[in-house]
């Protein structure tokens, strides 16, 4: 690496607010969409229609979530995030503040599956980290996006037993309209993240050209290298994984008779261990090999829901895998957002990471639909848990290939030629 200058970076103390703002507007997006699956019930039972139906409806929104990402990440890395941040927070309102009064599967697809993920698509990983990656020195880029993520896990914590509580006092309406009223806050958060910036923090791994070419030309670079596309696969599997328990792991706490209260517990203990796994995330990917921590991780998943399934429904049991499936539930975000910036430099992060964002929310639409196709043609969710352990395998494999130079040990300091 050649020591030619490069543009100075912000100052320490002057990103945390960045971080910060980042870090809780993710918090809040993550939080309303990760306690979703806690509606499939009483919507059904509201509404007539089929766990199937709701399913499908929110099929369309781990879709819609996905496909924005990489069209609002590249009007954040071409005209700033502002202005894209505060358009999915108006989105996000009114997708929750709209749900009450619909009663079709149409309607749900509109304001669940439209309206909602998209404006939640805006206010996440790829815009969010892409703003503060272009902000930061090479070395810090995998811990900030650690920190991040932990938001999002926060979220899921603090918003899966309020939407309960909620529920059971006032019904799924007003537990939606909380949610609106929640995402209020997303519009002020904005405004630490409004500036668009030219300068390319210093010390990237990735080849410098990344920086000085067009998008579509750095589109077509990516596109044609394979260590991109295994990222792909490796999160489109985790998309399936985690659409398919978000939305049904209450069904699945349902069919072993236990109550309501352990479907907002689990949810919530998942939140709670994925704030530790997306901070160690962030900080081993400083230290060791992005590739094989996504394998590892995946792995992990295969070997834990194995372990689910040959154990008591009790529960224990729930919590226990909860908090095992925390510990890797959204973790795998920080490797994957800085291999891509390894690999292509942060210039384009937003656009290039929403691409993979997108992929894993292919696999979202699938894991979350067909958990409703099998429950209603077999009774439960046996076969998508072997599918899990299959494609949670297949992952592992799949990261192995991808090229990756070994991270150089530089502790907090810029890393030197």
């Amino acid at each position: 690496m050649s020591t030619t200058s490069s543009p100075p970076t912000i100052k320490t103390a002057s990103y945390w607010p960045l971080l910060l703002a980042a870090t809780a507007m993710l918090m809040i997006t993550m939080g309303i969409r990760q306690s979703q699956g806690l509606f499939v019930k009483p919507i059904g039972q509201s509404t007539g229609l089929g766990i199937a139906e709701i399913s499908f409806a929110l099929a369309i929104g781990q879709f819609v979530w996905g496909a924005v990402q990489p069209v609002f990440g590249a009007l954040a890395d071409q005209r700033g995030p502002g202005r894209v941040l505060v358009f999915g927070g108006v989105l996000l309102i009114a997708g929750m503040g709209l749900t009450p009064f619909v009663s079709s599967q149409w309607g749900l697809m509109v304001t669940l599956g439209l309206l909602g993920a998209a404006g939640a698509g805006a206010g996440s990983f790829s815009i969010l980290i892409g703003a503060t990656a272009q902000r930061l020195p090479a070395e810090k880029r995998s811990m900030a996006a650690g920190f991040i993520n932990a938001g999002g896990s926060l979220g899921q914590f603090v918003f899966a037993p309020l939407v309960q509580a909620v529920i059971a006092a006032s019904g799924w309406m007003m537990a939606m309209w909380t949610l609106a009223v929640a995402a209020i806050a997303t519009l002020p958060l904005a405004w630490p993240l409004r500036r668009r910036t030219a300068a390319v923090a210093p010390g990237s791994i990735a080849a410098a050209p990344a920086a000085e070419i067009g998008l579509r030309a750095q589109l077509r670079v990516a596109l044609r290298d394979p260590s991109y596309w295994m990222l792909h696969v490796g999160f489109f599997t985790c998309g399936f994984h985690i659409a398919f328990l978000v939305t049904h792991l209450p069904g699945e706490i349902a069919l072993c008779g236990l109550s309501d209260n352990v479907s907002a517990v689990s949810l919530a203990l998942i939140g709670l261990f994925n704030i530790a796994g997306s901070l160690a995330a962030g900080w081993l990917g400083q230290r060791y090999r992005m590739k094989h921590l996504l394998a590892l991780m995946y792995a992990s998943r295969a070997a834990m829901i194995a372990i689910y399934l040959i154990s008591p429904p009790t529960p224990l049991t729930f919590y226990l895998f909860a908090a095992g499936l925390g510990l890797t539930w959204l973790a795998t975000v920080p490797p994957t957002a800085g291999l891509v910036g390894k690999l292509f430099g942060p210039r384009y992060l937003g656009t290039l990471f929403g691409l993979t964002l997108f992929s894993h929310q292919i696999g979202g639409f699938f894991g979350a639909w067909f958990g409703g196709i099998a429950m209603a043609e077999f009774g439960d969710y046996t076969w998508m848990w072997y599918a899990d352990i299959v494609l949670a395998l297949l992952a592992a494999v799949a990261n192995l290939p991808i090229r990756e130079a070994k991270p150089v040990m530089t502790g907090l300091a810029p890393a030197k030629a």
